[in-house]
């Protein structure tokens, strides 16, 4: 796989809005195309150690499942990579933004099997990476605006894998070392 200069770069705070800064933080200098392939395989297995009887836990009433949380993980992935693909191919159209929680209701993720959303989440990674792989330099730092702030293409591949390095943190610390110890 080659690497580009733009993708092995750390977005700066000027390319994304300032909510987004506590998912660039969490992912690691490097290329950001293998650092997503790279989380694509360390998730995989986690996930799939998560019990089909787990998944529906909430480690608060008011909180999403385990499922609902994988759930808007992959939409939140789908909606980024949109983004994506509309500012790499130079498109200056302002995009909306969305709710999480209308998303997640309307999800009704916790009829469907968790081994289900996990294959999906693979699926949508996979297809991330395939957008973003193949991107030259002056695509990575392509603006755009979305919900109402401006971002870059390069911003948005490190918010990805924030995101999602977030929520399995989250997983971690309040789902499963709460749900009877352990997947």
């Amino acid at each position: 796989m080659s690497s580009s200069a733009a993708r092995m770069t750390h977005p700066t705070s000027t390319e994304y809005a300032p909510y987004y800064e506590k998912y660039t933080n969490l992912v690691p200098r490097g290329d950001i195309v293998s650092i997503l392939a790279r989380q694509l395989d360390e998730t995989i297995p986690f996930l799939r150690g998560i019990s089909e009887s787990k998944a529906g836990y909430r480690y608060a009433p008011d909180k999403w499942s385990i499922k609902q949380l994988l759930g808007h993980i992959n939409d939140c992935e789908r909606v980024f990579s949109y983004r994506t693909l509309r500012f790499a191919r130079n498109d200056s159209q302002p995009l909306t933004g969305f709710e999480q929680d209308e998303f997640v209701q309307g999800g009704d993720f916790d009829s469907r099997k968790f081994a289900d959303l996990v294959t999906e989440f693979e699926h949508i990674r996979r297809a991330t990476i395939d957008l973003l792989k193949p991107l030259p330099d002056e695509a990575w730092l392509r603006r755009g605006v979305a919900n109402d702030a401006e971002i870059t293409v390069r911003a948005l591949a490190f918010i990805m894998a924030g995101h999602v390095a977030h929520h399995v943190q989250v997983l971690k610390e309040r789902y499963l070392s709460t749900a009877g110890g352990g997947a």
